[in-house]
């Protein structure tokens, strides 16, 4: 049986205190233009002396910085799995930044899945075949992209609009009512696979913005397409000025 008598008898004292400031003229601004950019933090670090008391004040240092981030992270609840395999990685990965509220960029190639589509569309519902995908994802967003040919991208590969309704002019999905249920132990090839099921499995409804992500009517293409078996026609598709490599940034 372990012992625990000595970490009850251990004793805590204070070491390090940390203050945060952020900008007030940077808030106000915020305020006023509703701007969702990150306000700027200046962080201050104080040495604690033999009264307790905050002595020594100086800006965080990159040695401090470091230390706080190793004590971070080697907490379960933040180490977690989040976008870490469980294996060898999977083929389809392109990219990931597992820092904070990171993203993972994957493909998927040309395949046959279920769309499904609102009434009002006169689109029936069921297997069509679509292109190759460029898919980026965060725990509570995503963005996706058409790509011609069934090789896996490379940084010079170029994105095109997905051909698709509830999807915007930057890739960006409108998920409706379609609960997001991502979460910090999430294991990569499980964030992967819920974001596909995700889009493919919610009911496409509308156009956003206005914007022609195919050359040909949107509707009449996936009329053409749903139920028949026929491959994707690629030359619909409209490149969106940028490239993967581009997306990665």
């Amino acid at each position: 049986m372990k012992n625990v008598s000595r970490e009850f008898n251990q004793q805590y004292v204070p070491y390090k205190a940390l203050l945060m400031y952020k900008c007030v003229e940077e808030d106000n601004h915020t305020n006023q233009y509703q701007n969702d950019t990150e306000p700027q933090i200046y962080v201050e670090s104080f040495d604690i002396g033999k009264q307790g008391k905050p002595i020594n004040a100086h800006p965080l240092s990159v040695k401090e910085m470091l230390g706080l981030s190793e004590l971070l992270q080697s907490t379960q609840e933040i180490k977690g799995g989040y976008l870490k395999s469980r294996g060898i990685m999977p083929n389809k990965v392109l990219y990931i930044n597992p820092q904070n509220n990171g993203h993972a960029i994957w493909y998927t190639p040309p395949q046959e899945v279920n769309l499904f589509f609102i009434d009002s569309l006169t689109i029936p519902s069921g297997k069509a075949k679509i292109p190759g995908m460029v898919w980026k994802a965060t725990k509570e967003s995503i963005q996706v992209f058409a790509i011609k040919g069934k090789a896996k991208p490379t940084e010079k590969t170029v994105l095109c609009h997905a051909p698709y309704f509830n999807t915007s002019n930057n890739g960006t999905v409108c998920m409706g009512t379609v609960t997001i249920n991502i979460d910090r132990n999430t294991a990569l090839e499980d964030f992967m696979a819920q974001w596909e099921s995700y889009f493919f499995g919610s009911y496409f409804s509308h156009s956003i913005g206005g914007h022609s992500n195919s050359k040909v009517n949107i509707v009449q293409l996936w009329q053409g397409q749903a139920g028949t078996g026929k491959n994707f026609p690629q030359e619909v598709l409209v490149n969106n000025g940028m490239n993967l490599k581009q997306l990665m940034q």
